[in-house]
């Protein structure tokens, strides 16, 4: 049996391949505008940076991970998610002593052992920032107009932002134990997956995609009444912010996020194009994780999207108007055998200008390479022979008019770039 990709996994090529590239153009683009200085960490950490700081009892830990003990005896894990990392690195590198304020962007893959479906891989990839300094509602807000702005400025419209407040550690914990209390005289008509999460991590049960639990869960106390004075204050701000932007949202009083270190905002983006997977992505501020890891106090907020996600919904969005990528490019044609090693040369001399030149390396007959050049979708096509080489000039053809020309050699450039 021959050898297969991993289960989960997937390879990319060709057309998506173009997809990503310009999926990933957008967000380094949008990061340079909001000034963000792009960060990589190791694709493997330590275990016990997730346990501590992702959360013992959250699914991530306790169910998805891949962990993995190595030749010296150490217990690693290749990366879940992204923000224990980034805080990793900030507090082992001391980067707050040379800038108060961090903004960072990453963009990479993550592993969870996870059922595989459509939109959702054991391999991923996140596009993602963290702001870490700030403790005001500004930050927040930031965070929010960078996610929004990659996400509007990649084409995709059809999703919706969802906003929350988790208050702070004090009135989250008061609101925890209301929570149990609620859910305990309710356990009998909870799933199976929340009956187990009900002492563990209870608000994670606020946003179970199980009908009994949705059923419960519209009756049971509302963190927003919990809420602090400060908290309010907080979450006010930011809906201020957004409303002067023009980013329309919903406060989504159930929204809670899955992991341990979150409070004060939380948001995510979803639709309701991609069937169950209607998280495109999320984030919030994670104040308390720099003192989980042993840091001391140090705000921060931040974000990730799902690239595969996106690039899936704005595949939807545009199902009807995707149109063939335009004609790039040149093809250089060599005819016979003593125009080979030229047509190397010339194709070289195009490459330094900066021109994508592709030629034929199977010796193939004039019209078999003009159907390579047509499969290449290249802006020209270029042909070199004996009676080319015998005066120094090249046939040189738009692919995209049909007219076709001849001209010096050294003046291929001049042709080909005013396409370019």
């Amino acid at each position: 049996m021959s050898i297969q990709a991993v289960r989960g996994t997937r390879d990319i090529h060709g057309e998506e391949m173009q997809k990503w590239h310009r999926a990933e153009q957008v967000f380094r683009d949008v990061a340079v505008a909001f000034s963000y200085q792009e960060y990589r960490t190791p694709i493997f950490e330590q275990t016990e940076l997730f346990k501590r700081g992702v959360g013992q009892d959250t699914d991530i830990v306790g169910k998805e991970m891949y962990t993995f003990e190595d030749r010296g005896g150490d217990s690693l894990t290749l990366r879940p998610e992204m923000t224990a990392p980034i805080v990793r690195a900030c507090m082992e590198h001391s980067l707050l002593h040379h800038n108060p304020i961090q903004r960072l962007w990453y963009a990479g893959p993550q592993f969870r052992y996870d059922r595989p479906q459509k939109g959702r891989y054991r391999q991923f990839h996140q596009f993602g920032a963290e702001c870490i300094g700030s403790p005001h509602p500004e930050a927040d807000a930031e965070i929010i107009l960078l996610a929004y702005e990659a996400l509007r400025r990649y084409g995709v419209t059809s999703f919706t932002l969802e906003i929350n407040s988790l208050g702070t550690s004090d009135v989250r914990s008061a609101y925890r134990a209301a929570l149990i209390a609620f859910l305990e005289q309710h356990a009998g008509q909870l799933s199976e997956d929340s009956q187990k999460r009900m002492h563990a991590n209870p608000l994670r049960v606020l946003d179970s995609k199980d009908e009994r639990d949705k059923t419960v869960v519209a009756q049971a106390p509302l963190l927003r009444d919990y809420l602090d004075d400060a908290s309010r204050a907080h979450m006010e701000a930011v809906l201020v912010l957004l409303d002067a932007a023009g980013v329309p949202y919903r406060v989504n009083p159930y929204l809670v996020r899955g992991l341990d270190y979150y409070n004060h905002i939380v948001f995510e983006f979803t639709t309701d194009a991609l069937g169950t997977q209607n998280a495109i992505g999320g984030g919030g501020r994670y104040d308390p994780l720099f003192s989980i890891l042993g840091g001391g106090e140090q705000p921060a907020v931040g974000f990730s999207i799902g690239i595969e996600r996106m690039i899936l919904l704005h595949d939807a969005e545009h199902a009807d108007t995707a149109e063939k990528p335009a004609p790039h490019g040149v093809y250089i044609s060599a005819i016979g055998d003593q125009a080979r090693l030229p047509v190397q040369i010339i194709a070289l001399r195009l490459r330094r200008k900066g021109v994508h030149v592709v030629t034929d390396l199977l010796r193939r007959s004039v019209k078999a390479q003009m159907k390579d050049a047509n499969r290449e979708n290249v802006a020209f096509c270029v042909m070199i022979g004996e009676s080319e080489l015998a005066d120094q000039t090249a046939v040189v053809k738009n692919m995209i008019t049909g007219e076709q020309v001849t001209v010096e050699q050294g003046n291929i450039e001049s042709v080909v770039l005013q396409h370019e």
